[in-house]
């Protein structure tokens, strides 16, 4: 094969022009990309022997083939042709590197939902495009409790261009909005609370609307600080593993000072303080 017309360079070309020239045919042409498996294979071919100098001049100036006796072993280059036989019965014997099988890709693909959806679980339905041009549908249960970042693997559902070898993966990287309210530690919920100085000294008892809807109620106790976390335990997210597991609620108390009082009742507050 005349490997410079394969990779369209010169026998002058230096090392550098061949290693330009295979890296853009290679490009070209790879199957991932959707090019020929049997092209890039010889286009791989013409650059392992003229990407290295000593095979270059061994292929620009072959020398007489003799016996296997005459040499003691093989005549020259007899190796390369058996390395053509990779998967044959000399591909082993002697040493050589054997060809990357070409493989169908892994698609990485991303989806976003809200933190209501990663509570309750999501039916997802989409149709994408794969690098063959072909559209997939996709059917994807994400379980209930899922957490941000977590990626699902969906196999055979994947790159497809490469004929008569497994179709490959899609990766689906789950990214979960942030809440306005609510914000997220592992199953753990975190919400603010505000109430007013007064309620939290005398305490009270507050409604609030849970990640689920739900019409909540707690006592906040008489005397509480500000910053003091309570814990409702079971009104958190569900644990992805097992939902019958529920992480904790916990109520961030805010206390909120009054700005506006009259002068009789900063009078009546300073006779109770003293």
């Amino acid at each position: 094969m005349d490997y410079y017309n394969i990779l369209g360079v010169d026998p002058s070309a230096s090392q550098d022009d061949i290693k330009k020239a295979y890296r853009k045919l290679a490009a070209k042409h790879h199957p991932d990309r959707g090019g020929d498996t049997a092209k890039f294979q010889e286009i791989s071919a013409a650059y392992d022997t003229l990407g290295d100098p000593d095979k270059k001049a061994q292929y620009d100036n072959p020398q007489p083939q003799g016996s296997f006796q005459q040499y003691g072993a093989m005549p020259p280059g007899f190796e390369d042709i058996l390395r053509g036989f990779s998967g044959g019965p000399f591909g082993d014997i002697f040493g050589q590197r054997r060809q990357q099988a070409v493989r169908n890709r892994t698609l990485n693909l991303q989806t976003q939902i809200t933190l209501e959806e990663a509570f309750r679980g999501k039916d997802l339905l989409a149709t994408i495009q794969l690098p063959s041009g072909r559209d997939q549908v996709l059917e994807v249960k994400i379980p209930a409790g899922i957490r941000d970042g977590t990626a699902l693997r969906l196999a055979g559902m994947g790159d497809d261009s490469v004929g008569h070898v497994p179709r490959g993966d899609i990766h689906l990287t789950v990214l979960i909005h942030q809440h306005s309210r609510f914000r997220r530690d592992s199953d753990d919920l975190l919400m603010k609370l505000d109430i007013s100085c007064f309620d939290a000294i005398l305490g009270t008892s507050v409604q609030f609307e849970s990640i689920d809807g739900k019409t909540l109620e707690t006592n906040v106790p008489a005397g509480i600080q500000h910053g003091q976390l309570m814990n409702v335990q079971g009104q958190g997210m569900p644990n992805m593993s097992d939902n019958r597991m529920r992480g904790r609620l916990l109520i961030e108390i805010h206390i909120k000072i009054p700005t506006t009082l009259t002068d009789t009742q900063k009078d009546a507050l300073k006779k109770i303080i003293s």
